[in-house]
C-alpha cells in the first residue's frame, strides 16, 4: 500500500464528465441488454466483465457494431491459456472497421490523419483520401500476388504512408510487421528474417534532431538479406530517385479504387510485434485481426473515451506497439496525430507544441518525457494553449508521484492523468485509464475491463495492499495466438505460463490497493530483494532522479555465490556534475529517507550513459547477467541495444570483480 492511497485524489471527474463518458453509457446500455449491473459504477462493471467474460465481450462486439461477415458460433469456445478460442466461426476484417468513418457523408472531408514533422508543418489526410489510397494500394498488393497470410513489412517512420501500407495489408488479409528506420540493418533482419516478408515498404531516410539520416545502404542490405521479397516499394521521404528494381509509392496509391476487404477468420494474424529481445532473437508475437479489433475498440472507445470529435496524439515510432495502438484510434472515428521527429527537438517542449498545434484531446507520451520536462523547469500550461487536452497518458515505465504533481501543476489542475501499463505481448493495457474514476498520485486508476488482473504471491495466493506478481487469470482476445517459428508453442508457454500453469504471469511487480487502483513497481525479473524486502527498480529511479545532478540511473541486485547480495547503482550525471563524496552521500540519503535503508546501494558508480533497448527501456537483466560473468554474446542480443559499446563497461567491471 502506498501512502498516496490515503491522500485525496489529485483529480476527480465531475458529474457531467462521468455522465458523458462512453463507459457510463455502455454500462447503462449493457445493463438493459446484457444484464450488467446498473448501479455501482466502474468497479461493479469491471467485476461483471471478468465474472461474465463471454457476455462482456459479446456486449463489446454489439456496442461497437462489429461487422461479422460470417456470424460467430460461440464467444469463447475454449478458455484455456494459452490457446483460448475466441468467436469461433466468425469472419471479419480489421481494415474495414478502421475505414468505416469514410462511409459517413458528413465525415468524408474531415481529417483522419494529421501529419506533423520537425518543421511543424501540418499535413491533413481526409477520411475519403485515406480510404482511396488504401483501396489503390490493396489492389496493387493483390496484383503482386499477396494473399491472406503473406507477410508485408515496413521500414518506415511514423508517417501517413505507414498507416496506409498497414491498412492495405490488413485489407487483403496480409500480416503486417514494421521497424523504425533508426533500427540498424542487423536489428531489422533479426526481426524480419524470422517472418520472411514478400513485400518491403521503405523510406530512403528520415529526419530527426534537425538532421537528415540517409538509409539507402541499409535498405540495400535488407533487400540482399531478405530473399523472400517479391517487391520493394520506395517512399522518397528525402526526395531520392527510385532504386533499380523497386516500385514507386505514388504509382501504387494513385488509382481511385474502392477497397476490397478480405473476410478472414477471427483468429487470422493481423500483425507481428517483437519483444525487446534483450536475449536471443526477439520474440515474434502474432496477434489476430478479431482479437485486436475487439480489444482496441474497448480500450480506445471506453477507456480512452475517444470518438469522432477527438484528436489522438501519442509520441511513438513504428517499432513500438504504441504505434499499432495509435492507428486503432481510427476504429472510433478519431483523428490521429502522427508526429515524426525527435521528442526533444528543437527543445524539450517539442511535444507540447505539437499538442497545441494539432488540438490534441488525448496526449500520450512516456513517463521519462514528463520527468525530463519537470527537470528542465518548463511551463507547458502557461506557454502553450492546451485547452483541448482532456487527458495526458503515460507509459513505458511507471510515472513517479512527482510526475503526477508536475502535470497537475504545470499543465492544468483539471487534467485527467492516465498512467497506463500493459505490454507488446497483448498490444494493450492491463490497467490504466478510466474516465469516470478519481486519480490518486502514483497509481493507475484501475484494472481494465475484461482483464482479470491480480497480484499473486509465489504460491499463487491473491494479495491486496502487498507487492506481488502481475497475473491475468482469464484470457484476453489480444493475447498472442502464437509466436512465429515456435511450432510446439514451448517458447510462448515458457514466456508467460511457466510460473503459474494456465495463468498469464507478465513479469512485473504490482500492488492492488484496497480502493482498487494499481501501483506498478517495475520488472519482477530484475527486482531488488534485500533481507526479504522486495522493491522494484522504478521506485529507486524515481527517488534518485529527483536529484538535479543525476540524468539517469540503473540499479542492479546481484545474488552472490557466498549468499551475499551486491547492489550497485550506476549513474549518468548531468552536464557539469561530479560524483564526489558529497553527491554519493546525497544519493544514499535520498534512498534511505524516501524508500528504505535496506535499499541504499553498496556502491554508486559513474557511467558514460545508461544502455537501453531500441524501444527505450533500461536493460537491467542483461547487465545483471554481465555482472554475474555471463559472456556478452550470451547475455544480450546485440541488435536489440541502442548502444552496444556501453555494455563493455559492465563486462570489464565483472572481470575486475571475479
Amino acid at each position: 500500500m502506498t501512502a498516496a492511497a490515503h491522500e485525496a485524489p489529485i483529480w476527480q471527474p465531475g458529474p457531467d464528465r462521468i455522465a458523458a463518458a462512453a463507459v457510463t453509457r455502455f454500462q447503462s446500455w449493457a445493463s438493459q441488454r446484457y444484464g450488467a449491473p446498473a448501479e455501482g459504477g466502474y468497479p461493479a462493471l469491471h467485476q461483471w466483465s471478468v465474472t461474465e467474460l463471454d457476455t462482456f465481450w459479446r456486449a463489446v462486439a454489439d456496442w461497437f457494431d462489429v461487422r461479422f461477415a460470417t456470424p460467430y458460433e460461440t464467444v469463447l469456445a475454449d478458455r484455456t491459456m494459452p490457446g483460448a478460442q475466441w468467436f469461433s466461426g466468425a469472419t471479419l476484417n480489421y481494415a474495414e472497421h478502421a475505414l468505416r468513418t469514410a462511409e459517413d457523408p458528413l465525415r468524408t472531408d474531415a481529417p483522419a490523419l494529421l501529419h506533423v514533422d520537425e518543421t511543424h508543418t501540418q499535413i491533413p489526410v481526409s477520411w475519403s483520401e485515406l480510404r482511396r489510397r488504401v483501396g489503390s494500394l490493396a489492389a496493387e498488393l493483390r496484383a503482386l500476388g499477396v494473399t491472406p497470410g503473406d507477410r508485408v513489412s515496413g521500414y518506415l517512420p511514423n508517417i501517413p504512408e505507414a498507416v496506409i501500407a498497414f491498412l492495405a495489408t490488413a485489407a487483403v488479409g496480409g500480416v503486417w510487421t514494421s521497424c523504425a528506420p533508426d533500427f540498424g540493418a542487423r536489428s531489422v533482419l533479426d526481426r524480419f528474417q524470422q517472418v520472411e516478408p514478400v513485400v518491403l515498404f521503405t523510406v530512403d531516410g528520415y529526419r530527426y534532431g534537425g538532421k537528415e539520416h540517409h538509409r539507402a545502404d541499409t535498405v540495400a542490405e535488407l533487400r540482399r538479406e531478405l530473399p523472400t521479397l517479391r517487391a520493394v516499394v520506395h517512399i522518397p521521404l528525402l526526395g531520392t530517385e527510385v532504386p533499380e528494381g523497386a516500385l514507386e509509392w505514388s504509382a501504387l496509391t494513385s488509382a481511385d479504387t474502392a477497397p476490397v476487404f478480405e473476410q478472414v477468420p477471427f483468429d487470422h494474424p493481423l500483425w507481428v510485434l517483437y519483444s525487446s529481445g534483450t536475449t536471443g532473437l526477439p520474440k515474434a508475437i502474432v496477434q489476430s485481426q478479431g482479437g485486436i479489433l475487439l480489444e482496441h475498440f474497448k480500450q480506445i472507445g471506453l477507456h480512452c473515451d475517444l470518438g469522432p470529435e477527438d484528436r489522438f496524439f501519442w509520441y511513438t515510432s513504428t517499432g513500438w506497439m504504441m504505434w499499432n495502438f495509435l492507428v486503432s484510434g481510427l476504429l472510433t472515428g478519431t483523428t490521429l496525430v502522427l508526429y515524426d521527429g525527435s521528442p526533444g527537438y528543437p527543445d524539450v517542449s517539442a511535444q507540447w507544441r505539437v499538442a497545441e498545434q494539432t488540438g490534441a484531446t488525448l496526449f500520450g507520451t512516456s513517463a521519462a518525457y514528463v520527468m525530463a520536462c519537470r527537470k528542465a523547469g518548463i511551463h507547458p500550461g502557461r506557454d502553450y494553449d492546451l485547452s483541448r487536452v482532456q487527458c495526458v497518458a503515460t507509459t513505458g515505465s511507471p510515472l513517479p508521484p512527482d510526475g503526477f504533481r508536475w502535470l497537475h501543476d504545470e499543465v492544468a489542475d483539471d487534467l485527467w492523468i492516465a498512467s497506463v501499463s500493459g505490454g507488446t505481448d497483448v498490444c494493450s493495457c492491463f490497467a490504466g485509464a478510466v474516465p469516470t474514476l478519481p486519480v490518486h498520485i502514483g497509481e493507475l486508476q484501475a484494472p481494465c475491463l475484461g482483464t482479470d488482473l491480480q497480484s499473486w504471491d509465489p504460491a499463487g495466493r491473491p494479495l491486496i495492499g502487498e507487492v506481488g506478481e502481475l497475473v491475468v487469470t482469464a484470457p484476453l482476445p489480444s493475447m498472442p495466438i502464437r509466436f512465429w517459428n515456435d511450432p510446439d508453442g514451448s517458447r510462448y508457454h515458457d514466456s508467460y505460463f511457466d510460473m503459474y500453469p494456465g495463468v498469464w504471469r507478465h513479469g512485473d511487480w504490482i500492488t492492488i490497493t484496497d480502493h482498487g487502483s494499481v501501483v506498478i513497481h517495475g520488472r519482477s525479473d530484475s527486482t531488488l530483494n534485500r533481507q526479504g524486502v522486495r522493491m522494484g527498480s522504478a521506485d529507486i529511479y524515481e527517488a534518485v532522479e529527483r536529484l538535479p545532478e543525476i540524468r539517469e540511473s540503473l540499479v542492479i541486485g546481484l545474488e552472490e555465490p557466498d549468499g551475499g547480495y551486491w547492489m550497485p547503482l550506476f549513474v549518468h550525471l548531468a552536464e557539469g556534475a561530479r560524483l564526489d563524496d558529497e553527491l554519493r552521500d546525497s544519493i544514499k540519503r535520498t534512498i534511505r529517507e524516501n524508500l528504505s535503508p535496506r535499499h541504499v546501494p553498496d556502491e554508486v558508480i559513474e557511467v558514460p550513459a545508461i544502455p537501453h533497448t531500441l524501444t527505450g527501456k533500461r536493460i537491467e537483466v542483461p547487465v545483471k547477467r554481465l555482472l554475474q560473468g555471463t559472456p556478452l554474446a550470451k547475455a544480450v542480443n546485440p541488435g536489440s541495444i541502442d548502444n552496444l559499446e556501453l555494455l563493455h563497461f559492465y563486462e570489464e567491471l565483472a572481470r575486475k570483480r571475479h
